[in-house]
């Protein structure tokens, strides 16, 4: 069984290749049980155990185990470590242990860009980047793959971090950190929410016409990265209808306050993808995409990885 480290699975995942890749396991589907959510009270807090297993029909076979622990970040320490077991389909044999950190990020923020290249408009230009974690380059460097993106904007708790990830990419975009969460949200064509909040950062009042609010931080009922309101203005879109009605805290906590209904959700991503459900109505109507995270991302992305691996060997 191979061992593949972090570098090497950023190496493999090209990001418009990874896009691809989801595109087509979204599309054709894959075996994916609900997964494990283990609540881990720890001496510095509560910490969170998932485990997430999926497997192709007649396939590759995975499960990927990630410990999450936002207090990591009072240490310096990403909030995300994890690990994913690759095996084949045949006899079920392991084939490769993959760095579950790496691949998270990069198959979160390409999901993330997946949904938006669907359902942004053609020519988002301005892309709104609220969080400074790990997560926060990947959302960047995906979204700007798959649209035009000219203007980065990054707000964050921390104004040193936020002007860290800003300067990281001044060669390449208009670039800045900005303190005015409400008028960088106004002047944006793309919102990327990558926190851990458990209180609303995004009004829906602040929602420009034709703009698309991306959602890939929170994944607890507890959590939430918007008001109600936003899902009241949007045309509402999630990854799988499983993981938004057991974990998007964003949608839980909008229809508790009665300000939106499930069946409001106009699709999941795969319904989405294979043209089941149609995409924004209108080039000034706002779209929303809830991610909680599914297993069958992770599979598609352990896959890309090994056939690149196993292509270049």
């Amino acid at each position: 069984m191979r061992i593949i480290s972090a570098e090497e699975v950023a190496r493999a995942l090209d990001w418009q290749a990874l896009v691809a890749r989801l595109e087509k396991t979204f599309v054709q589907g894959v075996e994916a049980p609900p997964r494990h959510h283990h609540a881990m009270h720890r001496p510095d807090g509560e910490a969170t155990m998932l485990l997430m297993p999926a497997w192709e029909t007649a396939g590759y076979i995975g499960v990927k185990m990630v410990n999450v622990f936002p207090q990591n970040a009072e240490h310096g320490l990403p909030a995300i470590a994890g690990v994913y077991l690759l095996s084949e389909g045949r006899h079920g044999r392991p084939l490769a242990c993959l760095d579950g950190s790496e691949l998270t990020r990069r198959r979160t923020a390409a999901a993330s860009a997946l949904a938006a290249q669907a359902l942004a408009r053609d020519d988002a230009e301005t892309l709104l980047v609220v969080g400074t974690g790990k997560l926060a380059p990947m959302v960047i460097e995906a979204h700007a793959a798959v649209r035009p993106i000219q203007r980065v904007r990054v707000w964050g708790r921390n104004p040193d971090k936020a002007r860290a990830i800003a300067a990281d990419y001044a060669e390449r975009f208009d670039s800045a950190a900005v303190e005015d969460l409400e008028s960088a949200c106004r002047e944006a064509d793309i919102v990327s929410c990558v926190t851990l909040s458990s209180e609303p950062l995004i009004r829906g009042a602040w929602l420009a016409p034709g703009s698309h609010l991306d959602l890939i931080g929170a994944f607890r009922p507890s959590m939430r990265e918007t008001d109600a309101d936003c899902l009241a203005r949007s045309e509402v879109y999630v990854d799988t209808y499983a993981g938004a009605k057991g974990e998007a805290g964003d949608i839980l906590q909008a229809i508790d306050e009665g300000a939106f209904a499930f069946d409001s959700i106009r699709g999941e991503l795969a319904e989405l993808l294979r043209g089941d459900t149609p995409g924004r109505s209108s080039p000034e109507a706002i779209t929303l995409f809830k991610s909680v995270g599914a297993s069958l991302e992770d599979l598609a992305a352990a896959i890309e990885v090994w056939e690149r691996q196993e292509g270049g060997a």
